[in-house]
């Protein structure tokens, strides 16, 4: 489980003044099944390329197909 204080801090820069507790706690659990569906998908194009690694490029062609 991730911390909650870089979530908080996120907010914050996007300009948030006050998080409670379970506002962190929701946008904890967002980004992490977003990063874990990212990540099984730059897995599949890694493969897909013949790779074990998965690059820079695989995430960001995974995050440009999703937007």
């Amino acid at each position: 489980m991730l911390p909650l204080l870089p979530f908080e801090r996120i907010a914050k820069k996007a300009g948030v003044k006050r998080l409670s507790k379970e506002g962190a706690e929701e946008m904890r659990e967002i980004i992490n099944e977003l990063g874990l569906d990212i990540a099984e998908k730059a897995v599949r194009i890694s493969r897909h390329a013949g790779r074990k690694t998965i690059m820079k490029e695989d995430v960001r062609f995974v995050v440009k197909r999703e937007i």
